[in-house]
């Protein structure tokens, strides 16, 4: 272990500027530091520094042993850093946005939970279908549903979500079920939040335009009138599950379904060394499967 002893002496040295200010660093004295220099120049046979009363300057084979050996000193303390981030406890407040169906289902729980765990922390939840600019309003953590877009943000998958386009059986009753995206200019759409629909067609995302006498931006009553037979909605797996079980829904389109839906949380990059924002993201991951209802197996 002395090598590194000497190594980390040189490197202050060469850092710091001057003998003096390496010692006072590493909290030894000017002749320790001096004598831990020389060493290590004999042990590799070459002289590493030019010394003379006033300053120090590196040899050629000194600036071709620093340019190695800095990056060493630096990954130690980033290590470090880590660490002592990691066990930090998170602290001040988490301001937290998310779609408003799955946010009350799913992650205020998850919240309230982390919140017991950790009572020394402050929450603030807010849940809008609205995209919310999370940098210019604030938020630590967005819950975000599909494909991202491009962004600055950081975003890391929390669970998979899958899509379905469904109508009631008394609907189908009065016009047969599609099997093909054209078909659907022929059918009563009920438009939530969005007015296209996502598919995969061959492996390439296409969205469709679809109208109606119908619009709400609500989960629950875009659900409602799809299960009184008012028309075809498309709605993720956790409102229409237990109905396409029982039978009160049936799906189509299903050689369409759009595959990449998951959902994910995202944050600014300033935030990613933050104890409240890392630790929560995952707490999210390890238990959202807890909360969210087993995957439906396809017919």
């Amino acid at each position: 272990m002395q090598r590194w002893d000497r190594i980390e002496a040189f490197v202050e040295v060469v850092r710091l500027g001057t003998f003096a200010a390496a010692a006072s660093h590493l909290k030894v004295s000017n002749s320790h530091v001096s004598r831990l220099v020389s060493q290590l120049e004999n042990q590799l046979g070459t002289t590493l520094l030019y010394r003379t009363t006033r300053q120090i300057r590196l040899t050629d084979a000194g600036a071709l042993y620093y340019e190695h050996c800095h990056h060493l000193f630096d990954g130690f303390r980033e290590a470090e850093a880590a660490i002592n981030d990691l066990q930090a406890r998170p602290r001040g407040v988490l301001k937290l946005t998310s779609a408003t169906t799955f946010g009350e289902r799913f992650i205020a729980p998850l919240i309230n939970d982390f919140l017991c765990l950790h009572p020394q922390l402050e929450v603030r939840m807010h849940f809008t279908n609205r995209q919310v600019d999370i940098i210019d309003e604030g938020y630590d953590i967005a819950i975000r549903m599909g494909t991202l877009k491009d962004s600055t943000l950081i975003a890391r998958r929390i669970c998979e979500r899958r899509e379905y386009v469904v109508g009631s059986p008394a609907y189908f009753t009065r016009i047969s079920q599609p099997h093909s995206l054209a078909e659907l200019a022929h059918h009563r759409c009920l438009v939530g939040s969005r007015d296209h629909w996502r598919f995969d067609v061959e492996g390439v995302r296409r969205e469709v335009r679809v109208e109606g006498a119908w619009e709400a931006n609500s989960g629950p009553a875009l659900l409602d009138a799809a299960l009184k037979g008012l028309g075809l909605a498309q709605l993720p797996d956790y409102y229409v599950d237990e109905y396409l079980d029982s039978g009160a829904l049936v799906a189509v389109l299903d050689a369409y379904r759009h595959s990449d839906t998951a959902v994910w949380a995202v944050y600014p990059r300033h935030r990613h060394r933050s104890p409240k924002v890392r630790q929560f993201i995952d707490y999210l991951v390890e238990h959202i499967g807890e909360m969210l209802p087993a995957p439906r197996q396809s017919p």
